[in-house]
């Protein structure tokens, strides 16, 4: 009992020094009639090297100046962009910037997850997240809710782009349904439309209907309709974006039609449902062969855009490793943690016994699956950076950086993969000429950090890099600065540190201590 209370008196000392520390401090700061940015070193989402020094003058939300005013090394500056009176400036030099990341594949926490919006804004804002399309979620009224508020910077949260789950609210069986059902989407103020599937006359319908509006599209190609309508179809239907992968290698088919089931496969089973995801690259045409390279390029002729959603299948293919993550211990909710956990009910909660064989497959399934994302980018197709948090051992924030390294190890160069992060997103949302980049007449979205990004992307998450220091000390490096949103600057360490509070008053009101599965 003692040593119980010392405990609670430890985190309530805790608790005592974050909030002296919080209110010390502003979590935010502006937007400003003028913010100069003073010596920092750019890294463009187009594809562009860095280079610095750079100012870079933001008036409100409009990015008004970009002035090169140095070379590295040299002291002696050039004039930048003058301070007015009610100006605010802040010294980057030697710092980096970033235009700010766009999550293609945002959940908004969830219910089943115990996942309040406020904590999922703050970590993915802490991790340099100024923009999220949301593919369904609570319902239309409930994100619509958030994207206008979060318009008016009333609360602290990124950019929103909301796409409906389609069918949402209604049962649709008609294309003339169909049609009323997207008219309707369009007039609450929708950006587009999140598709699962349904039968080819239902998504010829729908998504002809959603082009004529000027919206954007997305699908999951759910395996339930997946065998009458893939990735093909979709795209000459007119879909704008795919997820993940599923209907991609359906599309592959040489010597099938449809997957491989097992005789004993029931898709309401969660282990059935994912272990055999992970065969079903192998039952594609080969790399390179006629057929896949037909299909790539007529997906690139129709300009789809592809968003892997690597970082959340990774758990398949290491379990261990991603059940340990090491900021599980400090941002981790406890009601996401039980979520995470073997579950015959929670989605994406399959390990009723995955073991070896299954990581195996996982992970040649994955060289497949990179293999023709990598080659998509090289032929000039659209990849876009999502992550799908909130399942699977993948937390918000830190999840999208581990996309980005996915990204990596699938063969792009690091520009492309900030590319990828940013423009390929404004450009696939529609956005292009207000975010995505670092240019003059666009909007104040920006990340900015310490460490260079493109030699270690580890930098970008919360917790940092790992590094020894000429004391032969280890050091934590990184963890992204300041996220700077609709020309606001936000203190990403104390987003952070606001998170980790919310965290330890979750456990002490549930007497909860994180433990792995099946340790008692």
């Amino acid at each position: 009992m003692k040593k119980l209370n010392f405990i609670k008196l430890k985190y309530l000392f805790f608790l005592i020094l974050l909030s002296f520390d919080i209110n010390a401090q502003e979590i935010s700061q502006g937007p400003y009639e003028q913010l100069i940015i003073r010596g920092v070193t750019l890294i463009n989402g187009n594809g562009a090297p860095p280079i610095g020094p750079i100012d870079i003058e933001v008036r409100k939300n409009k990015i008004t100046k970009i002035q090169t005013v140095g070379y590295p090394g040299i002291e002696t500056r050039r004039n930048g962009p003058v301070l007015e009176n009610n100006g605010k400036e802040i010294d980057c030099s030697g710092m980096y910037l970033l235009p700010g990341f766009i999550d293609m594949h945002g959940h908004i926490g969830g219910e089943s997850q115990g996942a309040d919006p406020d904590y999922v804004f703050k970590l993915w804002l802490a991790h340099g997240i100024t923009t999220v399309r949301e593919p369904s979620g609570r319902g239309v009224d409930f994100t619509l809710d958030l994207k206008r508020k979060s318009e008016k910077n009333t609360i602290i949260a990124p950019r929103i782009f909301s796409y409906t789950g389609f069918g949402s609210g209604g049962n649709i069986t008609t294309p003339l349904e169909a049609r009323e059902w997207v008219k309707e989407n369009a007039k609450k103020g929708a950006d587009g439309i999140k598709f699962f599937g349904s039968s080819p006359e239902i998504m010829k319908a729908a998504l002809d209907e959603n082009n004529k509006l000027g919206l954007k599209s997305a699908c999951h190609h759910a395996q339930l309709s997946v065998a009458r309508w893939n990735v093909l179809h979709s795209a000459r239907a007119g879909l704008t974006s795919m997820e993940h992968w599923y209907g991609l290698p359906e599309a592959l088919f040489n010597d099938r039609t449809i997957q491989n089931y097992p005789a004993d496969y029931n898709y309401q089973n969660e282990q059935h449902r994912f272990e055999e995801a992970g065969k079903l690259w192998k039952q594609a045409a080969e790399p390179f062969s006629n057929h896949w390279n037909k299909v790539m390029n007529e997906l690139i002729d129709l300009d789809f855009t592809i968003d892997p959603t690597f970082n959340i299948y990774e758990a398949s293919r290491d379990l261990h490793r991603a059940r340990r993550a090491e900021w599980h211990e400090d941002y981790t909710l406890p009601s996401l943690w039980k979520f995470y956990e073997p579950s015959k009910i929670s989605h994406g909660s399959y390990w009723h016994y995955w073991g070896t064989e299954q990581e195996v497959e996982w992970k040649n399934n994955y060289k497949l699956w990179m293999t023709f994302i990598n080659e998509y980018k090289n032929r000039g197709g659209r990849i876009t950076t999502g992550s799908d948090s909130g399942f699977i051992y993948q937390l918000y924030g830190f999840a999208y950086v581990r996309e980005l390294e996915l990204l990596r190890e699938a063969g792009f160069h690091p520009l492309e993969i900030i590319k990828s992060a940013t423009l390929n997103g404004a450009e696939a949302l529609g956005a292009e000429e207000l975010i995505g980049s670092v240019e003059v007449g666009k909007l104040a979205d920006f990340v900015i950090i310490e460490e260079n990004p493109l030699k270690n992307l580890k930098v970008l998450y919360g917790t940092g890099a790992i590094k020894l220091n000429n004391k032969n000390e280890v050091v934590r490096v990184g963890g992204v600065k300041y996220t700077i949103k609709d020309g606001i600057i936000y203190d990403s360490k104390m987003l952070l540190n606001q998170v980790k509070e919310m965290v330890i008053q979750a456990k002490e009101k549930e007497d909860f201590k994180l433990k792995q599965p099946g340790i008692y």
